[in-house]
């Protein structure tokens, strides 16, 4: 993968960070750093994590499947892609269902948000990257960019609300994100290979 690539795909991982911080932006209604530096921390925190275990899991029979392993690549981002452009969609109003300064909330939401980056450390086994240094930079990325996008959106939910959230459709922008990089893995294996 390329640096923009991995960029891209942080940036798409992080779409649904975004989405809840924004959501968690409009509940607080005002700035209160502590809450929203935690909240972004652990958004970043488990959304580099996530892949790392997925990428660790793989890496032990990624070896048997090489045949294949760009088409459970592509299978695996244009699937959490197809999701996301989906979910987009959905009408939802801006709900005041959470607290969004509980920690026991927080974590629930990160968790949440950051499963998909299991799979997405599924696929880095499988696209060839090796060895502990390897996985360290695309992780570390996808940290840092959840980290951040988390902090805008919740600074975004607190400055323009519900409206504005709903304009971004941030889901749809990161799952088109993820379903591009799929194919390309898919078109590069298959003509360029």
């Amino acid at each position: 993968m390329t640096n923009l690539e991995i960029w891209l795909l942080a940036a798409g991982l992080a779409m649904d960070c975004f989405a809840v911080s924004i959501a968690s932006g409009i509940i607080l209604k005002r700035t209160l750093w502590r809450p929203m530096l935690i909240m972004a921390f652990f958004f970043g925190f488990f959304q580099a994590m996530m892949p790392f275990l997925g990428w660790i899991g793989a890496s032990m029979f990624s070896h048997l499947i090489e045949s294949i392993d760009h088409w459970i690549a592509f299978a695996i981002l244009a699937f959490l892609g197809g999701r996301m452009v989906r979910e987009s969609f959905k009408d939802e109003e801006c709900k005041n269902e959470y607290d969004p300064t509980s920690l026991k909330v927080v974590l629930a939401l990160a968790v949440a948000t950051s499963i998909d980056a299991l799979a997405v450390g599924v696929s880095f086994a499988f696209l060839g990257i090796r060895g502990i240094t390897g996985i360290l930079y695309p992780i570390g990325i996808i940290g840092f960019v959840s980290f951040a996008l988390s902090l805008i959106g919740l600074i975004f939910g607190i400055r323009f609300g519900c409206g504005l959230a709903r304009k971004l459709r941030a889901e749809m922008w990161g799952g088109i994100i993820l379903i591009a990089i799929g194919s390309k893995i898919l078109i590069e294996h298959l003509f360029l290979g």
